[in-house]
């Protein structure tokens, strides 16, 4: 505790006499100044004992003593103290009677009493005060050092909520409560989410204090980490503010949930090494390898069924859709459009804010999740059905919600290409399919990125249609160019050549339910076919060319 003012009365040398304002001696003193100055208040702070000879007051004028004791009220002096013997055998009626009607406390200093010595009990106090503050400090880290050895986080949180006499809470990533102590704190750290994103935004480290006049407690929010981008944060809430020893234990917290939440730059890239080289032993078909790599860091997925994920930034799929549009062998590809997509997300990159949601979701659920960067990729394995996955479906349509909305800003990045986040999702697989799960999520991914969605499953292509996949522009041109020689015949009047072509080929060739589907005779409808294949250079009869003149009459259909 720091010293009051009745300590100080009760400091037996000192000889103190308490004269006025009795019912005020706890309040605590912040430093002990002397000044005989008239008007003292400009060099004041706040929190002191003034102590005067009345050297340069005329004390004995009530008038006067009131407006110098309404000054130093004002000015947050907690006490004066009032040397007798030596301008006054003893304090002015005047003096004392301003005092008592503000409630100050007078202090009567006997002359054998030097000021010094009170500033040198006062000083004597705030040093002992401020070692037991740092000797508790001390003691606080250790507890909480032991704490978070044997119990964890979990353990750490409910040391530190004891320390503080309050509560605490630890967020990950995404801004999710991982855990509180005491339990009854995650319902009251639930409700501080977008603060917490508010300080996920600004660099590490950074602090910011909410609450107010409609809330029971006041928060501290810490974030935890030393990156760009803050790993976890920390919440403590306590009823006042917090003195030294607590401020001690709150630091002394952070520091140890730093080391316990941010990995270190070593570690992190030998881990990515060892899930790259597990990824392509499962990718080269060699599964037992895997695992005997993998042991127990990753030996838990690899015994389930897992989807792989593909992720990819659009700087990487433009260039990737433009080389397939080049192995289209009939139209020569189109260059991809141009402009950059910036992510909702901190740091404008999608595929890292991706990662974290996903590894901070499969933390939470205790489940195992192997993610490897891959220059614009990023590929991930994760528990089928698991909360890793449901996270990467969750961002995705966050993230379909904000650009439908126009929340997502398109600004000029690099060659100017739209630059968003495309993801693909492959089947259920184990290891010994995880090749095929690769491709299927490679193939989900280029669906995704030519309709232009964020997120693909592979379930989806094959429960839905062929027909929305014909929407690619190197297929429309390809269309285009085989039927205009049909449309250019048909534009001249002499005939309804594209009609009659897609009548025969929805009738498999029946020439009489297509002709009277037409409303002509079937021999204008042969008629009209051999001029289809002398005008196209193609046969009918060949199962390639109808396929291929069907395909056509439906992407032009569909635009």
């Amino acid at each position: 505790m720091p010293p009051t003012l009745a300590s100080l009365v009760h400091h037996s040398a000192l000889k103190l006499t308490v004269r006025a304002g009795e019912d005020r001696l706890d309040v605590p003193v912040r430093w002990a100044h002397v000044s005989e100055l008239a008007d003292p208040v400009p060099y004041m702070e706040g929190g002191e004992l003034l102590l005067i000879t009345a050297l340069t007051l005329d004390a004995e004028d009530p008038e006067a003593m009131r407006r110098y004791v309404k000054r130093l009220v004002a000015a947050g002096v907690v006490g004066l103290g009032f040397a007798v013997g030596v301008n006054y055998e003893e304090i002015p009626k005047a003096l004392v009677d301003a005092a008592r009607e503000e409630g100050l406390p007078l202090l009567e200093v006997p002359r054998r009493t030097p000021f010094l010595a009170i500033s040198k009990a006062v000083s004597a106090a705030i040093a002992a005060d401020q070692y037991r503050a740092v000797t508790a400090g001390f003691a606080a880290q250790r507890d909480l050092t032991r704490q978070a050895l044997t119990d964890g986080p979990e353990g750490l949180l409910a040391g530190l909520a004891a320390q503080v006499d309050g509560w605490a809470a630890l967020y990950d990533a995404s801004g999710a409560v991982v855990a509180a102590a005491p339990e009854w704190a995650g319902r009251r750290a639930a409700r501080l989410t977008t603060d917490v994103e508010r300080l996920r935004e600004r660099p590490a480290p950074a602090s910011s204090v909410v609450g107010g006049p409609e809330n029971d407690d006041r928060v501290e929010l810490h974030s935890l980490g030393t990156g760009r981008r803050p790993r976890a944060a920390l919440a403590v809430g306590t009823a006042a503010a917090l003195g030294t020893a607590e401020r001690y234990a709150v630091h002394s917290a952070i520091a140890l949930l730093t080391l316990t939440t941010e990995r270190s730059r070593s570690l992190q890239e030998a881990e990515q090494r060892v899930g790259a080289a597990v990824l392509r032993m499962l990718l080269a078909g060699e599964p037992d390898h895997a695992r005997a790599v993998a042991g127990s860091l990753y030996g838990g997925l690899l015994d389930a069924p897992f989807r792989v994920i593909v992720a990819e930034s659009a700087s990487g799929s433009a260039a990737r859709a433009h080389a397939e549009a080049q192995t289209h062998a009939r139209v020569p590809a189109a260059k991809p459009s141009a402009a950059v997509l910036a992510v909702a997300d901190a740091g404008g990159d999608p595929l890292g804010g991706l990662g974290e949601i996903v590894e901070a979701a499969a933390a939470r659920a205790g489940e195992a999740v192997l993610v490897v960067p891959d220059g614009e990729r990023l590929v991930m394995l994760a528990v089928d059905g698991g909360a890793a996955v449901a996270a990467c479906g969750d961002f995705a349509a966050a993230l379909e919600a904000a650009r439908a909305a126009g929340a997502v800003v398109r600004e000029p990045v690099g060659g100017g290409e739209e630059d968003e986040l495309v993801v693909g999702l492959s089947a259920p697989a184990g290891p010994i399919a995880a090749a095929a799960a690769y491709k299927q999520a490679e193939q989900a991914l280029s669906v995704a990125r030519r309709r232009g969605r964020v997120l693909v499953e592979h379930e989806q292509l094959a429960a839905g249609s062929v027909v929305p996949l014909l929407a690619d522009d190197a297929v429309k041109a390809f269309a285009d160019g085989l039927l205009r020689p049909l449309y250019e015949h048909d534009a001249t009047g002499r005939g309804d050549l594209v009609a009659s072509l897609r009548a025969w080929l929805s009738r498999h060739g029946q020439w009489d339910a297509a002709a009277a589907d037409l409303g002509v005779h079937r021999h204008t409808l042969r008629y009209r076919m051999r001029r289809v294949e002398e005008i196209l250079g193609r046969s009918l009869d060949e199962a390639d060319a109808r396929m291929e003149l069907w395909l056509a009459l439906k992407a032009t259909s569909a635009e």
